[in-house]
């Protein structure tokens, strides 16, 4: 039980630091002196950080271990537990008992358990079992109850295993089960749960054994202090451990939390008494406790309430003597009633603070020592204060104590030099020196005093030598003899030289020590004792105080006196304006037009926003995690979590229904229910789960829909479930960490969870889910001075409203009330005894009655209310007069305390009753947990103004009361999302907790006033307006709000004299107008109140009432000048910018129904709506004083001080000497602050996820949205939504080319029909007699020549470009198709069927294929060609390998007669290239699961790359030399390699007995652009033959191959291929089911047949077309099927496009014109670096009338082009011919042609053949070859000198340099 002495000050350690630190500080002027306690302590702190990483695993357990019990406050060094050997023989294991049995839970969960009556199961926990809970029986008697009380001291208790019995003391229990403890065996220590039998029998862990609140105090997070136990108090006293979780008051400067208040700003806010509220603490520093932690964050202070019971303490413990006095005394406690319920919220944070206590007159507080310190009994009466005690845990939280005192004091006046220091280095502090010189501990008392001296005497060094009783007691003594008026903090050390150095922190100050005591309360605990204090009538003595102050007696009486004489005619008077216009707009009378609820729109912003949420969510699926697969989820579904307010729950359903999200996500049908609406948000509460288990169902259920968990407002409630499972517990607690950090949540691959929050501080500390990547933050509305988003409305946001507070801004926004103020401190002195919230709400509640009944016309009491509240007050009253549809103001008053709030409505309620005003305003009683409450009139005044029919409607949202004149009572601990109309003028935050500011409380409370303001009027001019409103004596002018021109400062500088600087009369309504007024008109009408007399302005404010009061209100016009008058007071007035109308509408605008109105009437229409005036300027904020202060001052960055408050109750700064935050910091840098320098409580529910520092502890699907309040996030995220699932659709969409086929006229109409409509195959004898239709009809050649035939009509139609050559690609028209279920995919689709055959199975690791060399001659290229397979080992049995060297032999082919179901015969390649991601290789859906053979043909360099993506396919892969091939050389060699295969099988196979011609010899090939396919089906079921009908329909690739290989006869055809899929395919073009014709894209060839005509491997372009030629020339048939098609997508990158044309010697890309394509021979012509071919043909293709002049559009007579068809353009046509011997070749007779192209033509060409062709007079001729040689010898071969003429200049080659090997051309003409 001993403390430990890690931290102690040894003497030689302590004089080397001071010796080195007064050094250092003396020498040096700009370098931050290091405080003198850090010195000492850092060491052990980076002796700590090397020691955590090894122990972290055993933490938890050895914490506990250490964590010693309440009570030893010996100052002797520990002595370790001694444990009693055991006896010979017996058993020793853990887990087992000296008898041998297993007691662990695990292994006896399920074994019957006998249990003696009166007995319980409970587990204990094995220091040596981390992870197993010992079981064991122990009598109930000695366990504590719920609450943690009436334990029996003491032990009984049974053994489980063996059976034994009657155990007495816990010391021999914890023997026989075998604990092994090293410290003393205490039953509270180690008898951890409650164990429980499940439904199913088993027994389980239970709730966890309330041991007086100490088993929650959590382990210390590895940077928090030490922990410190509690000044051991009598037992009997009950519950004596737990702590608030709120933070600590920035109103004194040594809040430990960091705050950062001056203790300037402490000394003149007000001193009142402390309130008694707790007792003292003590200490505990274990060793390993000090070892594993950081020293260094210092958090608030827990207070602990203990019952009053007098009885003798249960045990002797050191430090309370049997025999002293004190031991009966009774702790004096206000909290009693309510102290036990403090465990239930906030036990989480005790083991983390340091503690405090509350010395009452007749406590006695018990110091280390031993000794009780008496506390003198009159110091209540004299000091009017209970100090506030801070015990140090051993020396550690001195350190922190004082050094938050000093240092802040300190930095306050060296922030440069700080500065300078933070850059200079970038360590929080420097490194400590290793040689120190000692010091004695006895100069300790002098160094805390050399640092207490720069702060005068706020600050005492109490020094005693033997006891801190001793300097208590001079404490006490200098307290009585009022030598401290002036001291805030005393700090008492007892440095003795042979014992540890003792210290405490005693507050004195007595406004100090009461705002401290009062935040120590945690926000139930607070309500909890206001509500005591209403109950047990405490405030009564406030009542009766109020009621003298009046001199004419009880308000009550003076109401009820009013009530009584003007029962009458008051109605008349006040409610008659609002009563009469809603009553005559039926007759056409004035009606405000300016009324309009926003409804749903999306702004800017919000669209912004919406994008940057949707590319993080794309981000995180491109990431190579795969942790979130958008390719699989079809649509989107989503819950919207939101805290438990029904108004915030309401208004989300509000915006969710109006948004149309639920329609546009196809969630919902047209006719939508509230109740299907309420699905999709849940409220926090406790109903929360069954909604939510629903969720989870749906996502289980829906993998292929993402679900989006939208947490909003998700800085609310962050307690960790574990510390709400209290078995007193409410449910709602720590329900967000049970629900969205559930496991299900956590693993779910389809589910996303947003946070959205204002607030995200609490979310981004050491230990956060989310990750700052996945942060988004509001974007800024303007860079560098631009407007980024095109905005029509501002807004107003806290930065604006502490701007409007500096000098020069026209009217502060934020205000506070200095009378108000002073009368609240002069009644907390009166009245110590009462909460300060129970004060303050008293007096303000005083202030509304008296402005109430002044304005009524009781102007006395204007005496007893405050300026600021007046001017509310009559706003609010007479603002319905002022628009003729009777719209007026909200005004907010905010009252965190519920009990306070019910007691302010029933007050003013009374009030507003007394004075008939209630028909003029109502009031509302705001309560989170309930809905809203309205009076029947003013809910049919709503329903008029916004035309609603709905008998029953009432309003469910705050935005709803838009318009509607009321004082909303604003209750609730904090504001959880609601959000309030634009009709919001004042917004009074008077009565907000001041006394625990945290950041986040103090900007939510705030965020209330957030407001959009529109822009269209200038800001200055709306501020200006203000001016209008904000005087002080507003009564003095009349009714009409226009004319109120402010008095407001000479009124108010007269009660408040202050400096200005700061415009700082803002305790009254506005800044200075003195000098403003002179600017005005003085008319003898009112707007003379502008003069700077308050005499004046007083009297005229008593006449213009009693005209009122008499009903006079039908004088409105006469306070008014005439219009004219008023029109050039406008024009007078421009400095000041003051209007009668400020709106930007003209003054006739308001009516709509005015025809020659009277001077009065006039002036009821042009008089303006406050509603609409106040929907144009930000509300008016009040603040209590000391929250002003805060928020207005600003150190020297300009950082506002509230932005260094402590972000979060439920987190801690992880160091005292973190750099101060700038002002220049964005968003993103804020929350790499606090994720560096905050760590989470062990109450907060992310308090546990740590991983030393791994990035695997964020999740990775989980985004945080953060912007400012009110701006519009909800807006934001339901369009994220929106565009999230457009998105999915666009994934499960593609852009497919839709164009129609071309060159339909050219083709000849032919009444004769080969087929039936409805034949399934092509009769092979009706086909053999098709003819073949020579015309190209696919679309994309639509720039290509056309092919001529006999057959064709030739017509000279102007065929000219369509497309400029960079359009070819851009401008070929689409249509987005949605992928159905049989599409091929790109490498982003993975499904979890399609995961084994894309190689992501397990089983086939990635690296899992082998690379095979595979070589065949082919005497045309006169070489070997060689090429490599990579085959995955998944795929090998497609192959044959040679057994013994496992060479590759040969590729499997099936027997024509084979017949599967679930087999594709046909081997299909693909060549590709620069499409490794988008190409569609991904078969299987398409294949619709069945076996096939699919091998993708690459390039050489494009291998690896390949191979990575698509790892569990076939590759081939072309020798190098084709890397800069086209692709007729990959269809060559796929042709080449499978004929050679083919011979190879047949061979293989034959000697299995089966014949040559039964090997299948078809091969499949395919673009890697081919996406789906599609059947049509006909239905030929008409009455006559030729009737049909068509439908067309997707279906697998499969479905239609194993059709295809089915047909009669297959082998007798060549190519068979199918069209191109068109949206606008007519009857006419399936009429007949097959034709002879061109086929494309996707074919399937026969590779036997064909075995003697190639591919041109030289082709770039039309290869295609070429090779389709050559096989019908051949005689051979080629059928395409018209009731197939296939859809091509657009893929944008690859393919062609991946041939860029560029010069060879500069590497700039300049753009070259295919003119630049061909030069002259030996011409110094810049080369190009491109392969030959790609040039010519290219140039031929937009150049080749310079060859072929005469051919230009002359269709008739075309170019003759020999053995191939080459793409001479759009405006020449040419003619194909074959020199093969019997080839069928065109009948030319007849025809002449008008040039002749020869391309590398082989031996078959000869000059008899060119001599059977006729030519026109001056047609040209082209000859290629690959050398200038070859041109001469084939001019001389082919005798062309004959017929031709040549010229030197016409010899020509492609722009390539020699090495390049060009292409050479000779042009010449006919003779």
């Amino acid at each position: 039980m001993g403390n430990s002495y890690a931290g102690q000050l040894k003497t030689t350690r302590f004089e080397e630091v001071l010796h080195n630190s007064i050094e250092a500080s003396l020498r040096s002027n700009n370098l931050v002196p290091r405080p003198i306690f850090s010195q000492l302590y850092l060491e052990a702190e980076q002796q700590l950080s090397s020691l955590e990483a090894g122990s972290r695993a055993d933490n938890e357990e050895e914490e506990e271990e250490e964590e010693e019990e309440e009570g030893s406050e010996s100052s002797s060094p520990p002595v370790s537990y001694q444990v009693k050997p055991p006896p010979e023989g017996c058993c020793t294991t853990d887990g087992f008992c000296q008898a041998g049995k297993d007691l662990r839970l695990v292994s006896i969960s399920n074994e019957h358990i006998e249990v003696p009556s009166g007995f319980l199961l409970v587990g204990a926990k094995s220091p040596n079992l981390p992870d197993h809970l010992l079981v064991c029986a122990v009598d109930k008697r000695f366990l504590p109850d719920d609450n943690g009380r009436n334990a029996l001291l003491g032990f009984s208790g049974n053994c489980v295993g063996c059976g034994k019995k009657g155990f007495c003391y816990f010391t021999e229990f914890s023997n026989h089960i075998n604990l092994k403890l090293t410290t003393q065996p205490k039953k509270q220590k180690h008898l951890k749960y409650y164990l429980v039998r499940n439904a199913q029998g088993a027994l389980t862990k239970g709730s966890v054994i309330c041991w007086k609140g100490a088993e929650f105090r959590g382990r210390q997070s590895s940077a928090s202090t030490c922990s410190s136990n509690l000044f051991q108090l009598p037992e009997s006293s009950g519950l004596s451990g737990s702590a608030s979780s709120e933070p600590l008051p920035p109103a004194n400067p040594s809040a430990p939390a960091g705050t950062q208040q001056t203790a300037a700003a402490v000394d003149h806010t007000p001193s009142t008494v402390a309130f008694s509220s707790a007792v003292y603490n003590g200490k505990e520093s274990p060793k390993k406790q000090l070892m594993k932690n950081n020293l260094s964050a210092l958090t608030r202070p827990s207070v602990l309430g203990t019952l009053t019971n007098s009885g003798p303490p249960k045990k002797r413990h050191k430090g309370w003597s049997p025999e002293s006095p004190s031991s009966t005394e009774t702790w004096n406690l206000q909290l009693n009633p309510q102290a036990s319920n403090r465990i239930k919220n906030d036990g989480g944070s005790l083991s983390s603070l340091p503690h405090s206590a509350l010395v009452g007159p007749t406590s006695s507080p018990v110091v280390g020592s031993g000794e009780p310190v008496s506390v003198p009994d009159n110091l209540m009466k004299i000091c009017k204060a209970k100090p506030v005690i801070f015990k140090a845990a051993d020396q550690v939280p001195l350190i922190e104590d004082l050094e938050q005192i000093f240092m802040r004091s300190w930095r306050e006046s060296h922030l440069s030099e700080i500065r300078q220091y933070q850059q200079a280095v970038p360590q929080a502090f420097p490194q400590v020196p290793s040689q120190v010189t000692p010091v004695t501990s006895a100069q300790l008392p002098w160094l805390a005093g050399l640092a207490a001296s720069s702060c005068n005497d706020s600050v005492h060094i109490i020094e005693c030598s033997y006891s801190l009783a001793e300097g208590l007691s001079e404490m006490f003594k200098l307290l009585i003899e009022g030598k401290l008026m002036k001291t805030n903090y005393v700090v008492i050390i007892c440095a003795s030289r042979n014992r540890a150095i003792d210290s405490c922190i005693v507050i004195t100050g007595k406004y100090q020590a009461r705002v401290l005591s009062e935040s120590m309360l945690s926000p139930s605990d607070y309500q909890k004792e206001v509500n005591y204090q209403l109950v047990t009538g405490k405030v009564e003595t406030l009542g009766s105080f109020f009621s003298t102050l009046c001199p004419e007696g009880d308000i009550d009486l003076l109401l009820e006196r009013f009530y009584q004489e003007n029962q009458g005619h008051i109605s008349s008077s006040l409610s008659s304006s609002v009563n009469k216009p809603t009553a005559v707009n039926g007759a056409g009378a004035a009606v405000c037009t300016s009324y309009e609820i926003e409804r749903h729109q999306i702004r800017p912003f919000q669209l912004a926003v919406a994008q940057k949420l949707l590319s993080h969510i794309c981000s995180i699926a491109d990431s190579s995690t795969q942790n979130l697969d958008l390719g699989s989820f079809e649509k989107i579904d989503f819950l919207i979590c939101v805290p438990p307010s029904e108004v915030t729950y309401q208004q989300t359903l509000f915006h969710l229904w109006h948004s149309g999200i639920l329609l546009e996500l196809g969630l919902e049908k047209e006719h939508l229910t509230k109740q299907r609406v309420e699905q999709y948000v849940m409220k926090l509460d406790a109903d929360a789960q069954i909604k939510f288990k629903i969720f989870l169902q749906n996502s289980m259920q829906n993998p292929h829909t993402l679900f989006v968990l939208i947490h909003d407002h998700a800085h609310w409630d962050l307690m960790s479930a574990m510390h709400s499972l209290y078995p007193q517990a409410e449910l709602s607690t720590g329900l967000v960490d049970r629900l969205l950090n559930c496991r299900e949540v956590k693993e779910a691959p389809n589910i996303v969870t947003l946070h959205v929050t204002s607030f995200p501080y609490a979310l981004q500390t050491q230990h956060t889910h989310i990750s700052p990547y996945n942060e988004i933050h509001w974007p800024s509305s303007y860079s560098n001075g631009v407007d980024l988003y095109r905005e029509n409305k501002k807004y107003f946001g806290l930065s604006e409203f502490i701007e409007s507070t500096l000098s020069g801004h026209s009217i502060p926004l934020l205000r506070y009330d200095s009378s108000f103020e002073a009368m609240v401190m002069a009644l907390g002195k009166r009245f110590p005894r009462l909460h300060s919230a129970v004060i303050r709400t008293f007096v303000l509640i005083q202030h509304y009655s008296a402005a109430m009944m002044a304005v009524c016309g009781l102007s006395q009491m204007k005496n007893y209310t405050s300026v600021e509240t007046l001017e509310i007050t009559q706003n609010l009253i007479n603002s319905s007069r002022q628009c003729p549809s009777g719209h007026g103001l909200m005004v907010v008053l905010r009252i965190p305390c519920i009990p306070l709030a019910a007691v302010a409505y029933e007050r003013l309620y009374n009030v507003r009753e007394r004075l008939a005003l209630e028909d003029n305003f109502e009031i509302i009683l705001g309560n989170p947990n309930s809905g809203i409450t309205i009076g029947k009139h003013f809910v049919e005044q709503l329903k008029v103004w916004q035309k609603i029919e709905d008998v029953d409607w009432r309003p469910q949202t705050y935005l709803e009361l838009e318009g509607l004149p009321c004082i909303l009572i604003f209750s609730g601990m904090d504001p959880q999302g609601e959000s309030l109309p634009r009709s919001l003028r004042y917004c009074d935050l008077r009565l907000i907790n001041s006394s625990s500011l945290v950041r986040t409380s103090l900007e939510q409370e705030l965020g209330l006033a957030a407001y959009f303001v529109s822009s269209e009027i200038h800001t200055e001019k709306a501020v200006v307006n203000d001016v209008l409103e904000s005087d002080p004596e507003k009564l003095s002018s009349t009714d009409n709000e226009d004319e109120e021109i402010a008095t407001e400062g000479s009124a108010s500088e007269k009660r408040s004299p202050m400096k200005r600087e700061r415009s700082r009369s803002h305790d009254s309504a506005s800044s200075s107008l003195s000098s403003k007024a002179s600017t005005f008109c003085t008319e003898s009408s009112p707007p003379q109140a502008l003069s700077n007399s308050t005499e004046e302005t007083t009297n005229n404010y008593e006449r213009q009432k009693q005209k009122v009061d008499k009903g006079a209100q039908t004088t409105i016009s006469k306070h008014l000048p005439p219009v004219t008058e008023q029109l050039d007071m406008k024009q007078n007035i421009k400095s000041t910018q003051v209007s009668i109308t400020s709106s930007s509408s003209p003054p006739f605008s308001s009516s709509s129904s005015s025809s020659a109105p009277t001077h009065n009437s006039f002036i009821l229409q042009t008089s303006q709506c406050s509603m609409t005036k106040a929907s144009k300027q930000p509300p008016i904020v009040f603040l209590p004083k000391l929250v002003y202060d805060i928020i207005t001052s600003t150190d020297s960055s300009g950082l506002p001080k509230s932005s260094s408050l402590l972000p979060y109750h439920s987190v801690m700064w992880a160091s005292s000497f973190r750099p101060l935050m700038s002002k220049m910091m964005t968003c993103t840098e804020q929350s790499l602050y606090y994720r560096q320098w905050t760590v989470p409580k062990p109450i907060h529910m992310d308090y546990n996820n740590r991983n030393e520092g791994r990035m695997d502890t964020f999740h990775p699907r989980r985004l945080l949205l953060s912007g400012p309040p009110q701006i519009g996030k909800t807006g934001a995220y339901l369009q994220f939504l929106s565009i999230l699932s457009r998105m999915l659709i666009r994934l499960t969409e593609v852009d497919v080319y839709d164009e129609e086929e071309i060159n339909l006229t050219i083709k000849e109409e032919s009444d004769q029909y080969y087929h039936q409509p409805g034949d399934m195959w092509p009769d092979l004898e009706s086909f053999k007699k098709m003819p073949f239709d020579y015309t190209i009809h696919d679309p994309k050649y639509e720039d290509a020549s056309l092919i001529c035939s006999k057959l064709q009509t030739m017509n000279s139609e102007d065929r000219s470009m369509s497309r400029r050559q960079e359009d070819m690609y851009t401008c070929r028209q689409t249509t987005r198709m949605r992928l159905s279920k049989y599409a091929a995919y790109n490498t982003y689709h993975h499904c979890e069927q399609c995961h084994q055959y894309m190689g992501f199975n397990p089983r086939y690791q990635i690296y899992e294929s082998t690379l095979h060399a595979f070589a065949f001659s082919y005497s045309m290229l006169g070489e070997e060609i060689q090429l490599h397979f990579i085959i995955p080992k998944s795929k090998e049995h497609h192959f044959v390998f040679s057994q013994p060297g496992r060479q590759l032999e040969s590729m499997r082919l099936p027997l024509v007669t084979d017949k599967s179901e679930d087999y594709i015969k046909s081997p299909t390649f693909t060549p590709t290239t620069g499409r490794h991601e988008h190409g569609l290789f991904n078969l299987y859906h398409a294949m619709d699961g069945a076996s096939h053979l699919h091998v993708l043909v690459v390039k050489e360099y494009e291998m690896a790359i390949y191979k990575k993506y698509w790892p569990n396919h076939i590759m081939l892969v072309l020798p190098s030399i084709f890397n800069s091939a086209g692709v007729g050389a990959a269809h060559f060699l796929i042709k080449e390699l499978s004929y050679h295969n083919l011979e190879l099988e047949r061979n293989r196979q034959e000697e299995l007995g089966i014949k040559p011609q039964d090997i299948w010899p078809f091969i499949v090939i395919s673009d890697d652009s081919c996406v789906m396919w599609n059947a049509v089906e006909v239905d030929c079921s008409g009455d006559r033959k030729s009737d049909y009908t068509w439908t067309e329909r997707n279906v697998s690739l499969k479905q239609i191959l194993q059709h295809i290989e089915a047909t009669p006869n297959v082998t007798h055809y060549a190519l068979i291929g199918m069209r191109k899929w068109s949206s606008k395919t007519n009857s006419a073009e399936i009429k007949d089911p097959f034709s002879c014709c061109h086929v494309h894209d996707f074919l399937m060839l026969n590779v036997d047949l064909t075995q003697n005509v190639q591919y041109n491997q030289n082709r770039f372009t039309c290869d295609d077309v070429d090779f389709n030629l050559r096989v019908h020339s051949a005689g051979l048939l080629i059928c395409r099927f018209n009731h197939f098609n296939v859809m091509k997508k657009q893929i944008a990158v690859g393919g062609q496009r991946s041939f860029h044309i560029k010069s060879k010697v500069s590497d700039t890309p300049v753009s070259i014109s295919p003119a630049q394509y061909i030069c002259a021979p030996d011409s110094k012509h810049t080369f190009l670096a491109a392969p030959a071919q790609l040039l010519l043909e290219k140039y031929l293709q937009y150049h080749s009338h310079r060859f072929f002049p005469l051919s230009l559009k002359n269709y008739s007579h075309p170019v003759l082009s020999v053995d191939c068809y080459l793409n001479l353009g759009p405006q020449i046509a040419v003619c194909y011919v074959s020199s093969r011997p019997h080839s069928l070749n065109i009948s030319s007779s007849g025809l002449t042609f008008s040039g002749l192209l020869l391309y590398l033509c082989d031996s078959f060409v000869v000059a008899s053949f060119l001599k059977k062709f006729h030519f026109l007079k001056g047609a040209t001729l082209c000859v290629i070859c690959q050398d200038r040689n070859s041109l001469r010898q084939t001019v001389v071969r082919l005798e062309l000198e004959d017929e031709w003429q040549f010229r030197l200049r016409d010899e020509f080659q492609t722009a390539n340099a020699k090495e390049d090997r060009p292409l050479f051309f000779l042009t010449g003409r006919h003779i």
